[in-house]
């Protein structure tokens, strides 16, 4: 029986040599192509639209560049002062960066960003804003002040070749403090977290209360909720009881200021690469923080579609923009008393946007600060909306833009061009539709799969995934329970060997190329991989009873080995099938259910 512990060296399949920058290259491929399909949408029919209708102007957004669409994943942190932001980002780079101030007060006065390159130095915001390869440019608009206090900060780091971080000023509470910033720091929030494709919000387990300026920061991440995460950082410092009192505070306070009837995931732990003070809740933290860390290390592979979601969300407010304008255009005289007409449709403008609103068919939740406006707007509003089939989401702040256009001469406004519309109908309706179609997704066969993604990511799906912290000794376990040992656990780990181990990293393609379901083989396809293996039925019949582990009628991966092994040891050594599967052989995953 002690032969069955032993992987055969010649198991069917034979190895590969694949590295990860091979998948590194296709993922990268992948995105190039999506960035310059987006960009090509972008410049030749959203850009003329944005121009006509000033769009830059009404919504404070400038518009786009080309080294946007090329960009890295970003990662902003946002949260008050001394809740861990900096001590977050340490703990991912696991080291120093340039620049770095810790502390319990105030240290970080300045929006850093951490980027890759070969050496480590620190670089000016007014720089930073015009270097052709980073796309900051657009932070020109908030002056000298907040460049002044804008800077990057440059290291070789394995994270930062896949993301980019942003790390903010620590938020203030008082006013006096808030003046004195120079800059509208809400505004400079906005700016990055349009262009987040994740944005971390920390808080203190001994300071749970939003202040003004942190209650206007979240206001204006509002459109961004499927980015944000919230995170309870500094829990480690409290008692299991003191953590279930405090657990509901962020909760309830976010419920408050986001006005969202959904409750908000709130990650709870201790987010820095120091051992827990309190080990009475470590496997609830480190479970968390793995939860937190995928969320992380799986950027890369969805910058594509974060891209094209932005650019989606971007051209349905340039849309509702050209309807609104051209709707005002349409209304103002053609000769005389167009200054008094354009006040009159100032005063009046929640009725214009109730026109619009039904004429056009948008959608009332991007009003969600005027619903009461919105309720009494007049009927004419109501017949716009329904007409155009718009969607009240997509407009804008009706205070804000009452404000902008009384800036404005409405005669000077361009009027509706129906072309321009059916183009940005025909972007959403047809050409994204098709990019999205390049994605990998449920419906891909293993052979499209291939194509889309490469061979590295079907052997390795992980290989392009951010090298996030795995930590393991921080939450009070040894070296032997960490598992990082690139090579594995030794037979001498008796609950975490598996034998089978190498050959089922080898046989990983295999397995995906019988096209599993949901991670499983059907019983028919795994019959038949069994079947031209060429043995008898009595044979079969043995080796799938020892194989189905959990008795489901279907292969996981892991059981597909454990067959693929059972089939070699009886063609190859011509062994004899055992009565049972030694424990080196079954995988520790599934090793409860045989006791």
């Amino acid at each position: 029986m002690s032969d069955w512990s032993r992987e055969p060296s010649g198991l069917t399949e034979t190895d590969q040599s694949l590295t990860s920058s091979g998948n590194d290259s296709t993922m990268n491929d992948r995105t190039a192509m999506v960035a310059a399909r987006l960009k090509a949408v972008y410049r030749k029919v959203v850009l003329p639209v944005e121009k006509k209708y000033r769009y830059d102007y009404f919504f404070e957004s400038p518009f786009l560049s080309a080294i946007e669409f090329d960009s890295k994943p970003q990662v902003m942190l946002v949260g008050q002062y001394s809740v861990g932001k900096t001590s977050f980002i340490r703990y991912l780079l696991g080291r120093d960066f340039p620049g770095q101030r810790i502390g319990p007060e105030p240290t970080t006065d300045r929006f850093t960003v951490l980027i890759n390159g070969p050496e480590e130095r620190t670089i000016p915001g007014n720089a930073l804003s015009v270097h052709p390869d980073l796309p900051f440019r657009g932070l020109e608009r908030f002056g000298v002040n907040f460049l002044s206090r804008f800077e990057g900060s440059q290291l070789p780091s394995s994270v930062l070749r896949a993301i980019t971080l942003v790390d903010t000023p620590g938020i203030l509470s008082g006013e006096k403090q808030r003046v004195n910033r120079g800059y509208d720091f809400t505004q400079v929030v906005s700016w990055f977290a349009d262009r987040a494709d994740l944005i971390i919000l920390l808080f203190d387990a001994h300071k749970l209360d939003i202040s003004d300026e942190l209650k206007g920061t979240i206001d204006v991440l509002k459109g961004h909720e499927d980015k944000i995460r919230c995170i309870l950082n500094k829990a480690d410092q409290i008692d299991r009881q003191q953590l279930m009192r405090v657990y509901g505070a962020p909760l309830w306070s976010l419920g408050k200021t986001m006005t969202s009837p959904e409750v908000a995931r709130v990650y709870v732990g201790s987010f820095w690469e120091e051992p827990l003070k309190n080990l009475d809740n470590a496997e609830l933290f480190e479970q968390e923080e793995k939860d937190l860390m995928k969320d992380l290390a799986i950027l890369p592979r969805q910058s594509a579609v974060r891209k094209i979601n932005e650019l989606v969300k971007r051209i349905r407010k340039v849309k509702t923009l050209a309807y609104i304008v051209g709707y005002l255009k349409s209304q103002m005289p053609a000769v005389m008393g167009k200054k008094r007409k354009q006040q009159k449709l100032i005063n009046d403008l929640p009725n214009v946007f109730r026109v619009i609103l039904k004429k056009y068919n948008l959608s009332a939740g991007d009003f969600p600060k005027q619903q009461k406006l919105i309720n009494d707007l007049p009927n004419v509003f109501r017949v716009i909306l329904k007409k155009y089939n718009l969607s009240a989401g997509d407009f804008p702040d009706i205070s804000k833009f009452s404000q902008k256009l009384k800036d404005v001469k409405f005669s000077e406004f361009s009027s509706l061009s129906n072309s321009m519309i059916e183009n940005l109908d025909k972007s959403l309706v047809q050409e994204i539709p098709k990019l999205m179609e390049e994605l990998p997704s449920e419906k891909d066969t293993p052979e499209t799969l291939r194509a889309k993604l490469g061979a590295v990511a079907i052997t390795n799906p992980n290989s392009a995934n951010v090298p996030v912290p795995t930590r393991a000794n921080k939450f009070g376990k040894g070296r032997e329970e960490e598992g990082s040992n690139p090579f594995g656990y030794s037979a001498t780990n008796e609950d975490h060997y598996w034998a089978l181990q190498d050959s089922a990293e080898r046989l990983y393609e295999s397995f995906e190329a019988l096209g599993p379901v949901g991670g499983f083989l059907s019983p028919t396809v795994a019959r038949d991989v069994l079947v031209k293996t060429g043995l008898e039925k009595d044979q079969l019949r043995q080796i799938w009873n020892l194989s189905d582990i959990d008795r489901d009628g279907h292969f996981d991966h892991h059981e597909y080995v454990v067959a693929m092994f059972l089939c070699d040891a009886v063609i190859q050594k011509g062994r004899p099938i055992p009565k049972e599967l030694p424990t080196s052989v079954i995988p520790p995953s599934k090793r409860h259910l045989l006791k």
